[in-house]
């Protein structure tokens, strides 16, 4: 499910294990099926969970996802974490009945794939030569948010894929960034824009005695269905900016894909995300789920620091800022969070 929270801020961090066993040819691709799930009409399910423990012995250098859904499938976020952590049967289970939490399933392992608000079928393929490391005795685990909007009950039968590659085939192995703005208050009847502007430049100096110089390949938006369109801007010291990613889709569409060519951080300081938002409703619409909003952004770098932040606590949005058209623009202070990689 979505990340709701500060400490779910982390939980898109990938902190990915080093490993001392590696495949030296790709092992084949694995398609895992899981569920079934029967939601009611007008039904959400937001503490569900999903195990599938993967038997690897051996790190998976994956390269690719495929999540196959179908319609009331609204969000999951897929983590790799050790078989050890969460111990329980495969399939699906309650999420407090393991005490599972984003923040720290992260901890224990890593982000590998995050869906697209809705969208029934998607593909998370990176470049060649460039992949997520699952090390050995992994197994995947993913809260799932389940939201059937018709007026008639639903059978869903996912499936996710996980396609690797062979060790001496990865040249990149890939970390995780996750921005997000829960400073959210849209006025009613109005178009609206979010942003946060997050300077990279202090913490990447403390940690690497340089400023940011990583790539970014892959990139994921999102919100709900009162979202029209977000956009990735990286800003230069004297205020030049350049897209590092936008899409205007809307909720059931893929809000995901690769950046390419990788976008270069080198001589940018600063990532500036903005969320824009049409409500038609009578009444204002903060941060959250069901018919609540979200703006956020997640993406995998070759830096070799995991990256969070943003506005990453529900505060008040603030006075607006009339931008063209009438669009109420708002602009919140970041937090940057940074954990290393291990990779």
């Amino acid at each position: 499910m979505a990340m709701v929270s500060r400490m779910a801020s982390a939980a898109s961090l990938a902190v990915f294990a080093a490993c001392t066993t590696a495949t030296a040819t790709a092992p084949p691709p694995q398609s895992f099926a899981f569920g079934p799930f029967d939601v009611t009409a007008h039904q959400e399910v937001v503490n569900s969970c999903v195990q599938i423990t993967l038997h690897n012995d051996a790190t998976l250098y994956v390269q690719s996802v495929e999540l196959t859904t179908g319609s009331g499938f609204h969000h999951s976020n897929w983590l790799f974490v050790p078989e050890t952590q969460y111990p329980g049967d495969d399939g699906t289970f309650n999420c407090a009945d393991r005490s599972y939490n984003e923040a720290i399933a992260a901890a224990f392992g890593g982000v590998l794939f995050a869906q697209s608000t809705q969208s029934p079928h998607e593909v998370q393929q990176f470049p060649a030569g460039v992949a997520v490391a699952l090390p050995a005795h992994s197994k995947l685990i993913a809260q799932i948010h389940l939201l059937n909007a018709a007026d008639s009950a639903l059978h869903i039968t996912p499936t996710i894929a996980i396609t690797p590659i062979a060790q001496s085939d990865v040249a990149t192995v890939l970390s995780a960034i996750s921005f997000e703005d829960e400073a959210l208050g849209l006025p009613a009847h109005k178009d609206s824009q979010f942003t946060v502007d997050c300077d990279l430049s202090r913490v990447h100096y403390q940690r690497f005695s340089r400023n940011p110089d990583f790539k970014i390949y892959y990139a994921l938006a999102h919100y709900h269905a009162l979202g029209t369109g977000l956009t990735l801007e990286a800003v230069k010291p004297d205020g030049t900016a350049a897209t590092v990613y936008s899409t205007t889709h809307r909720v059931g569409d893929a809000l995901g894909g690769p950046v390419a060519p990788a976008f270069d951080m080198t001589g940018y300081t600063r990532l500036r995300l903005s969320c824009d938002f049409t409500n038609p409703r009578d009444s204002v619409v903060h941060w959250g789920v069901g018919d609540q909003e979200m703006c956020v952004f997640l993406a995998f770098s070759d830096s070799p620091a995991n990256w969070a932040g943003g506005a990453i606590a529900p505060d008040p949005p603030g006075d607006p800022t009339v931008l063209a058209g009438g669009v109420m623009g708002y602009q919140h202070a970041c937090t940057v969070i940074a954990l290393d990689a291990n990779h």
